[in-house]
């Protein structure tokens, strides 16, 4: 069985958007600091597009938590793969997700941090697919809402292949 990769939303949609977002981010935290929380290994490419059009003040960490495996369905059993190198306590924290799904992994990973006494905690995604929602989770900057599809490209994979592909793509299996 293969699969073929449809797109979804080009390179240019992506990269103005992102844009658009950083714009928002920059005017809700101007004359602040932001510590961006880039999580692995699908956040790399929208934190580090998205850092680079920031003009504010800047720090990041990095942290791995899964609840995919290889599946394309979440399992439901969240894991911290790796952990902060940096305390929380005090900054401006931004969780920067490429997709939020069940919000299962997202639900999780904020109370891990808001335990950390962070001054504030937000949450920016590069998707949201809300159709597929079983836990509430509260998207403060979201770039684009999709259907529920599977999808690759912009550090998102399938069985860890399609992750650099410049564009969102829906994966159909043959």
């Amino acid at each position: 069985m293969g699969e073929t990769v449809r797109v979804l939303l080009t390179e240019e949609e992506v990269d103005k958007r992102i844009a658009e977002i950083a714009a928002n981010i920059n005017k809700d935290y101007e004359g602040e600091e932001i510590h961006l929380i880039c999580v692995l290994k699908g956040g790399v490419f929208f934190t580090c597009e998205l850092s680079k059009r920031l003009n504010v003040p800047v720090s990041m960490d990095f942290m791995s938590v899964s609840s995919y495996g290889a599946a394309t369905k979440s399992s439901g059993v969240v894991k911290i793969i790796k952990d902060l190198d940096q305390e929380l306590e005090g900054k401006n924290v931004l969780v920067v997700e490429d997709i939020i799904d069940s919000g299962r992994t997202l639900s999780y990973l904020l109370e891990y941090l808001r335990n950390q006494n962070p001054k504030s905690l937000r949450l920016c995604t590069l998707l949201d697919k809300p159709d597929r929602r079983v836990v509430k989770v509260h998207v403060d900057y979201t770039c684009f809402e999709i259907p529920d599809e599977f999808v690759v490209g912009y550090g998102l994979d399938y069985a860890q292949k399609y992750r650099n592909l410049p564009y969102i793509g829906v994966v159909e299996l043959d």
